[in-house]
C-alpha cells in the first residue's frame, strides 16, 4: 500500500505522537499508522472534498476508526490533542504557509518537501523548530528529503542547511551533479554566477568525502 517515501515517513513518528496527516490524499499513510499502533493516534485532513470522500472510503474499508477534516491546512482542524504534523508532497512555499497558521499545540513537523529545501530549513529555524533528523529517499529517480523539526535547539552550519543532515553521499553526488549540469549552461562571462556554482560543486564535494 505505501510508497518508500510514505514508510521513511511512518518510520520517522514515535509512539507518544499524536499525528494530523495534511494532504492526507488516499489516507494510506494514516490507515499505517493506525492498523500498525505506530503513534498514540491520528488523523487526517486534505483540502479537496473529493480527496476525503476517497479516504473516507479507504478509512471504512480496513475497518479503523480515523478522523478525517475537511481543511485548508489547519483552518477547519480544532483539536488541541494533536501534536505532530506531517506535511508532504507540496511546495515548500505552500508548506510555510500551512505552518504560518498552525496551533501552539504543534510541536513536531515531519516534512517532505517538493522544492527549496534550503530555504524550508531556514525559515522553519527563523519559527524555532530546529533539524532533528533528516533522511533521504530515492524512488523513481527521484530524491526526497524528510526533515523532523521540532524545538529541542540544533545548531546548525551553513552546509547543513544548504543541503541537508542526511549524510547520504548518493544524493550529494546527484546534488553535485545538478550543479555540473547547470554550471555548463552558464556562459563564461556570468563570472559571479559561475562562481557561486563552482562554490557549491566544492561544498559538495567536502561533503561526499
Amino acid at each position: 500500500m505505501l510508497n518508500k517515501k510514505l514508510i521513511a515517513i511512518a518510520s520517522l513518528i514515535e509512539p507518544k505522537d499524536t499525528v494530523i496527516d495534511i494532504g492526507c490524499d488516499h489516507a494510506y499513510l494514516a490507515i499505517y499508522l493506525k492498523i500498525e499502533k505506530l503513534c498514540k493516534e491520528v488523523y487526517a485532513s486534505d483540502i479537496s472534498e473529493n480527496v476525503i470522500k476517497t479516504a473516507k472510503e479507504n478509512i471504512k474499508k480496513k475497518n479503523v476508526k480515523i478522523e478525517v477534516y475537511l481543511s485548508d491546512g489547519f483552518q477547519n482542524i480544532k483539536n488541541n490533542n494533536i501534536n505532530t504534523a506531517i506535511i508532504s508532497g507540496m511546495g515548500t512555499t505552500t508548506i510555510l504557509n500551512i505552518v504560518n497558521k498552525a496551533p501552539k499545540n504543534i510541536n513536531k513537523y515531519i516534512i517532505s518537501s517538493n522544492n527549496e529545501h534550503e530555504v524550508l530549513r531556514k525559515e522553519m529555524i527563523k519559527k524555532d523548530f530546529y533539524i532533528q533528523k533528516e533522511i533521504v529517499v530515492k524512488e523513481r529517480d527521484k530524491y526526497y528529503p524528510i526533515i523532523v523539526f521540532a524545538k529541542d535547539f540544533q545548531k546548525e552550519s551553513n552546509l547543513s542547511l544548504k543541503y541537508g543532515k542526511s549524510n547520504s553521499r548518493e544524493y550529494y553526488e546527484y546534488l553535485e551533479e545538478k550543479e555540473k549540469s547547470i554550471l555548463k549552461r552558464i556562459p563564461k562571462k556570468h563570472i559571479i554566477t559561475r562562481l557561486k556554482h563552482l562554490k557549491r560543486i566544492k561544498e559538495l564535494k567536502k561533503l561526499q568525502k
